[in-house]
């Protein structure tokens, strides 16, 4: 299919993991992307991958903690293909000590690195994005939030804080941008999510999720209620990105929702046994309390 046929989409963060996925499927679809990193040698192989089977995209680097560097990728996608009609914020980095430090002991310092990328990033990306698409006929933000938004992760208060405040920028941008037909939504990734998200931006890129690179995957062992017999991928979270960017998500705007979470949001906190139900005995005990 060719949802985003003729779309410009500007992807920060596209030199590997889920923005390298999203920037490939999307080409495939037939939209002109405009790929960005903080890591300028990752941009050209994403480029060159798309481009060498037939599809169209540019790139620059552009950290988006730098306003003038984020205004300077929407410009150039503006530039060089007319318009603006896809802004993917997906640049995001994780917690220093990869949740071994405890919150009470982050520093300001660590908490700013994680939260001007993560929090202010996507301020910045919404913020250029808007203007250039209110010239327009509209467009679509989508925002790669994560499931650490909804639920906790022990160790990474900060990456977590983060992230739920994305789900509220989202919101309140959603509200201010649908008077120019402009939409804003987020998805929240849980597994099938990048092994280079935890590695050094120096590292190779993989190109696989963290399931994926354990091997010898086993549904039944997996913490997932979902039993398919393949590990979750970086495309199971790439797919709703493009939907979302695309005209089949119309009328969806302010969603902030999980993806890749093979049915983790579906159970409860309680640990119940398999077939579980309230005996009599216990349902008597209940009355007589209540």
């Amino acid at each position: 299919m060719n949802r985003l046929l003729d779309k410009v989409m500007l992807i920060t963060g596209g030199g590997s993991g889920l923005g390298r996925q999203v920037a490939i499927l999307a080409a495939q679809e037939g939209a002109k992307v405009v790929v960005t990193d903080k890591e300028e040698d990752r941009i050209g192989p994403v480029v060159q991958a798309i481009t060498d089977t037939g599809g169209t995209a540019c790139g620059v680097r552009a950290d988006v903690c730098q306003e003038d560097e984020v205004a300077a990728a929407v410009e150039l996608a503006v530039e060089t293909y007319g318009r603006l009609d896809v802004a993917h914020a997906n640049a995001g980095v994780t917690v220093p000590g990869q949740g071994s430090i405890s919150l009470e002991d982050v520093t300001i310092d660590q908490w700013n690195a994680v939260n001007d990328t993560n929090l202010l990033g996507v301020f910045l990306t919404l913020k250029h994005a808007v203007r250039a698409m209110k010239s327009s006929s509209g467009g679509s933000i989508v925002v790669t939030s994560s499931a650490a938004s909804l639920v906790a992760y022990p160790g990474f208060g900060a990456y977590v804080a983060g992230k739920a405040g994305v789900n509220g920028l989202v919101r309140a941008a959603a509200f201010e941008f649908g008077r120019y037909g402009i939409r804003v939504n987020a998805t929240c990734p849980t597994h099938g999510m990048s092994v280079n998200f935890g590695l050094e931006p120096s590292a190779e890129v993989v190109g696989l999720s963290y399931e994926q690179a354990a091997g010898n995957w086993d549904p039944e062992a997996a913490v997932i209620p979902l039993r398919l017999p393949f590990p979750p991928g970086l495309e199971h979270n790439a797919w709703p990105i493009i939907f979302l960017a695309s005209d089949e998500s119309q009328y969806m705007s302010g969603v902030s929702f999980p993806t890749c979470d093979g049915g983790q949001h579906a159970r409860t906190s309680i640990p119940f046994p398999d077939n579980w139900v309230l005996s009599a005995e216990s349902e008597k005990s209940i009355q007589t309390k209540i």
